[in-house]
């Protein structure tokens, strides 16, 4: 059970997270703004369009311009929200060299995807100034399950070492329990967080052939068998019950949803902005502002689906696996591990979080738990 101490430290912890993360996206948006409303963004597009006449090379230089400029106005934050505050609580144990790196790594694998992205956007308002924002969203929404394939093989191991698991036992009753709950898994690799932090969890990554269990080894030292067992029982529910599959095809429909409505705002940006076209790279700082913008919008939306595909994972872990106490005693240690706020504002929740509250998750395993009693 968390003591009030602990529950005061995770509030504090999750709301100055919160105030970092408003101010940071704040900066953000002033950094976009100050590219367009200086007239900064239209002297570097004509420059660069003067020297590489072919569009996908101006639309490089202005993504790397523009996104350089706004990680380093942001950068500070970044350190404190990222570095500072997860140190002094306990959470993270890394050096800052090697928080560094991996921020390196992330930012490097970040600009890809974002570069990709822009370059068809670009593409395709110059091709199909009509439908852009149609092919944009399918063409994301495909690149997203491409993406979520990739993820074990290329992604994972950039930041965690994976070993496979020693203990033949664990790893025989774990694959048991995914072949009982109808999803077969290519192996079990053991993820090194303790050189990080703290932190514990499991995970089931990737699509058929390169779909892995995770296990953190903090899940592993830290947590008996049956408890292990239940918390991942919850991410195997997940694909059991395709909802991979389903938040695939939501976020498909609202990445659709959110270039639809982006192109009134892309249209009008041009008007206001001189842009010579639709598919002028100058405009790149307005298109990023209209996108953040939107999906801050369906954020809400987004969280409430998550909310509700993880009370389903709970309800199906539960029957697989029938140990509700394992399950309430796991997410008590889990809550104490990663600082987890037991019962946040219900106005936070509703608008960002991806989880029911630990209180909640807790409450329906206890209810489980008297059902079981009463029918035995």
């Amino acid at each position: 059970m968390t003591s009030p101490e602990e529950e005061l430290q995770a509030r504090r912890y999750h709301r100055r997270q919160l105030w970092l993360s408003l101010a940071g996206f704040g900066l953000t948006t002033a950094g976009l703004i100050a590219w367009l409303g200086t007239g900064a963004a239209a002297a570097l597009a004509a420059a660069a369009g003067a020297r590489l006449p072919w569009r996908p090379a101006v639309v490089a230089v202005m993504l790397a311009a523009v996104g350089a400029s706004t990680a380093l106005l942001g950068f500070p934050l970044d350190v404190l929200r990222g570095f500072v505050l997860p140190r002094r609580a306990g959470l993270l144990s890394q050096s800052f060299p090697g928080w560094l790196a991996d921020k390196a790594k992330g930012a490097a694998l970040g600009a890809v995807l974002g570069l990709a992205a822009f370059e068809l956007i670009y593409a395709l308002l110059a091709w199909s100034p009509e439908r852009w924002w149609l092919w944009s969203g399918l063409g994301l929404a495909a690149a997203s399950v491409l993406l979520t394939a990739v993820v074990p093989i290329w992604v994972v191991p950039l930041f965690y070492r994976l070993t496979p698991l020693e203990d033949a036992g664990l790893r025989e009753r774990l694959l048991a329990l995914a072949a009982r709950a109808g999803v077969p898994a290519a192996e079990v690799s053991v993820a090194d967080f303790s050189r990080k932090g703290r932190t514990a969890n499991a995970a089931v990554v990737g699509l058929g052939a390169t779909r892995r269990i995770l296990v953190s080894d903090t899940l592993l030292a830290g947590f008996p068998p049956e408890e292990v067992e239940v918390v991942l029982a919850h991410e195997l529910a997940h694909h059991a019950r395709g909802h991979l599959a389903k938040t695939l095809a939501l976020q498909a429909a609202l990445l659709v949803a959110v270039f639809a409505a982006a192109r009134a705002a892309v249209a009008a940006g041009g008007a206001w902005f001189g842009l010579r076209e639709a598919a002028d790279p100058a405009g790149a700082p307005w298109l990023a502002l209209v996108l953040a913008a939107l999906g801050l919008g369906v954020t809400p939306l987004a969280a409430a689906w998550s909310r509700r595909l993880e009370r389903e994972a709970d309800a199906e872990a539960l029957d697989v696996t029938r140990a509700p106490a394992a399950f309430i005693a796991a997410m008590e240690r889990l809550g104490r591990l990663n600082l987890a706020e037991r019962r946040p504002h219900r106005l936070k929740e509703w608008l960002v979080a991806t989880h029911p509250s630990l209180e909640e998750r807790i409450a329906r395993a206890q209810a489980a738990e008297r059902r079981l009693a009463a029918a035995t």
